[in-house]
């Protein structure tokens, strides 16, 4: 029951990094703002690597002792939880006084009353760029959920008796990955090249994840952490990528609605998958498991290369764009008499 809670309390929390940024930050830091704080997730990700081990140390001939620190453990998160809830409470505020960018001033002027949330959800739906993110979107974290799950087990068939350094190079893909959000982030801000960036991440992700493969079984520890934090270097790198190039193609709608269908996809696509590997894992080996992934993220590359960068955001941000404030499909006409100029709307 608890883990349920806390299951639903995540889907407000994943989806929080664009839309934060886009409601407070203009458009030469938006997609770093979106980066840190997907580093924040994996902050915590990393500490989830690091404490536990260290708070409930194995100790099977005392089962008392190991209940004592399991709890102890258990009410240090609800303590920080608890407070960070009532700092949200009184430090965060909804939005700035005055709009970030043109995009989020054209959206403000939109009544919260006419926001439908099914009709959002259809728009996104109709998207086909969305559904081509939505899905290679899907793939690439639901790779990296499995891998991260499988870890301890794809480093204990090779290196027996390794589970500390397991552990060990759990955080160091994490850790990597947070350095790997960060570039990106400001990477996307410096030269808007959303599909070009997401594309190159997407390649690299899928050669790091190749030869991490082939190298496992090498005998060398030190190989294994060079090879996992170069894969987590480029798929959590990958995040804030998905997100940012989102948005860009679905504005207006909400970038908590986007986000949202991202993660969603990423949880289906990682449940199947950690599934799938840990049986391939389990019966063959660690390598049938990883190349099932490759074959996978090999697909996510072909429809990343398909889908048609139309960054609607810059060019309401660049002033270049007229936009209708209601939501329309990629490729449905506008009208002349429907649009609405950036200029008169501010």
């Amino acid at each position: 029951a608890a883990q349920a809670v806390c299951a639903v309390a995540q889907v407000f929390i994943l989806g929080l990094p664009s839309r934060i940024a886009s409601v407070w930050f203009g458009p030469t830091e938006v997609s770093t703002a979106c980066a840190v704080a997907v580093l924040g997730n994996q902050l915590g990700t990393a500490i989830g690597f690091l404490l536990p081990p260290v708070l409930v140390p194995n100790t099977p001939n005392d089962i008392d002792l190991m209940a004592h620190n399991i709890g102890i453990m258990f009410y240090g998160t609800a303590i920080v939880s608890t407070l960070l809830f009532f700092l949200t409470g009184v430090v965060f505020e909804e939005k700035p006084k005055y709009p970030p960018s043109h995009s989020q001033a054209v959206l403000q002027m939109k009544p919260p009353e006419d926001y439908s949330y099914k009709q959002s959800i259809i728009n996104l739906f109709k998207n086909i760029p969305f559904i081509l993110l939505l899905v290679s979107y899907g793939i690439m974290t639901g790779a990296f959920y499995s891998v991260s799950t499988l870890l301890n087990q794809m480093i204990v068939t090779h290196y027996a008796g390794e589970e500390v350094n397991a552990g060990r190079i759990g955080l160091t893909l994490v850790v990597a990955g947070m350095v790997g959000s960060i570039i990106c982030g400001l990477w996307l801000d410096y030269t808007k090249t959303y599909k070009q960036t997401t594309l190159i991440v997407y390649i690299l992700s899928f050669i790091g994840l190749l030869v991490f493969t082939f190298t496992l079984d090498l005998g060398y520890l030190i190989v294994v952490f060079v090879t996992g934090g170069v894969l987590g270097f480029f798929m959590t790198g990958y995040l804030p990528l998905g997100f940012e190039f989102a948005v860009e193609i679905t504005y207006p709608e909400s970038e908590g609605t986007s986000s949202g269908l991202l993660n969603a996809s990423a949880q289906i696509f990682g449940i199947v998958f950690t599934l799938v590997q840990g049986k391939l894992t389990t019966d063959y080996s660690p390598r049938a498991g990883n190349i099932f992934l490759c074959a996978w993220i090999f697909v996510g590359i072909i429809l990343t290369a398909l889908i048609k960068s139309d960054l609607r955001r810059h060019n309401v941000n660049s002033g270049i764009m007229n936009l209708d404030v209601k939501a329309v499909p990629v490729d449905s006409p506008v009208e002349p008499e429907s649009t609405l100029k950036i200029q008169s709307a501010l």
